[in-house]
């Protein structure tokens, strides 16, 4: 796969990468800023299209599906925690994990009780209905795993999750994702600089060298 943009000057982020991620693999992407981990990421989930070469996920081709079937594979597929949270600032916390299950027709009483359990999950169950701009950026930031956990996706896509926690949180965090790679056999892959705590819970790990992926020891 290549991609290079255009503006606001060429740029080339990636030169005839070739990465494969395994089902059931927790996948740490490890570089520093700048290197493409978040353009990699809207490439695998379809937010973006490579200038060339195959973007494959479960036997579909995402590369070229319209943007309409690319959001109806990531709404039954695919979970994403952005670095920037993306939270909804009308929404309270418990509305906001709420959505992805209500765009899939799920009862709301169904979709709320999902809800709570996942705001439980990341310790925000208690600031269920606060607004975006009443947390600090570490809870925006586990209510928008909370989100990206709702449909129960077959692979999760992390930019940065821990970024803008605490050390503690930061543990909890990947704590919370080892277990769902090992409990519920979700396919993980972590971009992160925050090599120190993600590589005691990742299965694998690769970089970003010369617009390529390299696989670390």
């Amino acid at each position: 796969m290549t991609k290079t943009y255009q503006e606001p000057y060429q740029f080339t982020v990636f030169k005839n990468l070739n990465l494969d991620i395994y089902e059931g693999e927790f996948l740490g992407l490890f570089a520093p800023s700048g290197y493409g981990k978040s353009t990699l990421i809207h490439l695998i989930a379809g937010l973006d299209k490579p200038d060339s070469g195959e973007i494959w996920i479960n036997g579909k081709r995402i590369d070229t599906m319209s943007e309409y079937e690319a959001a109806l594979f990531r709404r039954e597929n695919i979970g994403i925690v952005f670095q920037f949270f993306n939270l909804f600032p009308n929404l309270t916390a418990l509305e906001n994990v709420m959505l992805p299950l209500e765009l899939l027709n799920v009862k709301r009483s169904e979709a709320k009780k999902k809800a709570l359990d996942l705001l439980d999950a990341v310790g925000l169950k208690e600031k269920a209905n606060n607004f975006p701009s009443q947390l600090s950026g570490g809870e925006q930031q586990r209510v928008a795993i909370a989100r990206g956990l709702a449909n129960d996706p077959i692979i999760l896509l992390a930019d940065e999750p821990t970024g803008n926690l605490d050390e503690k949180n930061a543990v909890h965090i990947f704590e919370l994702l080892q277990r769902l790679n090992r409990d519920k056999g979700v396919t993980i892959l972590v971009a992160t600089h925050d090599i120190e705590h993600a590589k005691d819970y990742v299965t694998r790990a690769v970089t970003i060298k010369d617009y390529k992926i390299v696989e670390l020891e």
